[in-house]
C-alpha cells in the first residue's frame, strides 16, 4: 500500500463551490511531487486534504493506513507537515525557538530531545544564529525557513511546501533545494504545490498536473514539460531546462543541470 492514496475524492466548500472533483493518486514513501496548475485548479484544496485541515466531501484519503476521516486534522499533521505559503499564517511565537519548539511541547517531547531537534531544523534552515530572535524582526523570506523548520522538527514522513520559493533571492533557492535534497535521503515525502516551473524541474522526479479541478495527467517530470497539451490545458508554460533537454539527441533521463553537465562531459551533441 502507497504512504498516501487518494480515491475517488471530490470536495465542495460550504458555499457549493466544487474545489476537487474525483481526484484519485498515489504517493510512495520517498517520492518527491510536484503538484501544479494555474490558480483554480484545485491544488491547494488537494494538498489540505492530504493533511487532515479539510476532509473529502465524496471518495477517501488514506494516509498511512488510516482514513483521515477517522482522524482529527492533528492527528493527521502528525503524519503530514503543512508549510504554509504565507509565513505569517503560522509564526505566532516571540522568539524563532520558541516557534520551532512550539509544536513540540504541545506532543510533550523530551526537552531535551526537542532542543536537538530544533537546533538540527534550524541550522538546515541557516536559522542557527537567529534563535532568540523575534520572527517579525526577520524578512519575509527568512520567516518563511521559520515555518520550514517548525515542521521539519516534527518529524513527519510527509512535508507540503506550498509556494516555496515566492520573495526568495538566489541563495535562499539553493537553500530550499538543499533541504529537499536532504529530505529525500532520509526518505521523506516531499510534495510541493507552485507556479515555479524551474524550481520543479530542478527539484522533483515525479509532476501532478491538474486543470478545472480535476487530474490532467502525472508522470515523470521528464516525460510531463515535453507533453505540451497537458501544459497547454493547464495553462502552464514549459520551463527552459527541459526545453534544452528536448534538443538533446538522447533517451537519457537528465534531472538537473549537474546531470545535463555530466551527460555534455560525455561528448553528446546538442542537436538543433
Amino acid at each position: 500500500m502507497a504512504f498516501i492514496e487518494v480515491k475517488n475524492v471530490s470536495y465542495s466548500y460550504p458555499n457549493g463551490v466544487k474545489a476537487v472533483e474525483d481526484v484519485s493518486f498515489s504517493i510512495e514513501s520517498g517520492e518527491s511531487v510536484a503538484i501544479i496548475g494555474q490558480n483554480g485548479a484545485g491544488k491547494t484544496t488537494t494538498v489540505k486534504l492530504l493533511n487532515g485541515l479539510l476532509k473529502p466531501t465524496e471518495g477517501n484519503v488514506i494516509v498511512a493506513g488510516k482514513n483521515t476521516r477517522d482522524l482529527t486534522a492533528a492527528q493527521t499533521a502528525r503524519h503530514v507537515g503543512y508549510v504554509f505559503q504565507n509565513p505569517d499564517d503560522q509564526i505566532f511565537n516571540s522568539t524563532v525557538f520558541n516557534e520551532v519548539e512550539y509544536a513540540l511541547k504541545r506532543m510533550k517531547v523530551d526537552v531535551d530531545e526537542a532542543r536537538r531537534r530544533v537546533e538540527d531544523a534550524a541550522a538546515l534552515c541557516g536559522l542557527s544564529d537567529e534563535l532568540e530572535t523575534n520572527p517579525y524582526d526577520l524578512p519575509l523570506s527568512i520567516r518563511k525557513f521559520v515555518t520550514i523548520a517548525s515542521v521539519m522538527a516534527l518529524d513527519p514522513e510527509v512535508i507540503i511546501l506550498d509556494e516555496p520559493t515566492a520573495g526568495q533571492d538566489l541563495t535562499g533557492l539553493r537553500r530550499i533545494s538543499s533541504i529537499i535534497e536532504h529530505l529525500e535521503s532520509l526518505g521523506k515525502v516531499i510534495i510541493t504545490i507552485t507556479h515555479d516551473m524551474e524550481f520543479v524541474s530542478e527539484n522533483f522526479t515525479r509532476i501532478i498536473v491538474m486543470a478545472n479541478r480535476r487530474i490532467v495527467t502525472e508522470g515523470p517530470a521528464t516525460d510531463i514539460f515535453q507533453n505540451m497539451d497537458a501544459m497547454e490545458e493547464a495553462r502552464l508554460n514549459q520551463p527552459v531546462f527541459p526545453k534544452l533537454i528536448a534538443q538533446l539527441k538522447t533517451d537519457t533521463r537528465i534531472r538537473s543541470v549537474s546531470e545535463l553537465a555530466s551527460y555534455l562531459k560525455k561528448g553528446e551533441e546538442i542537436v538543433g
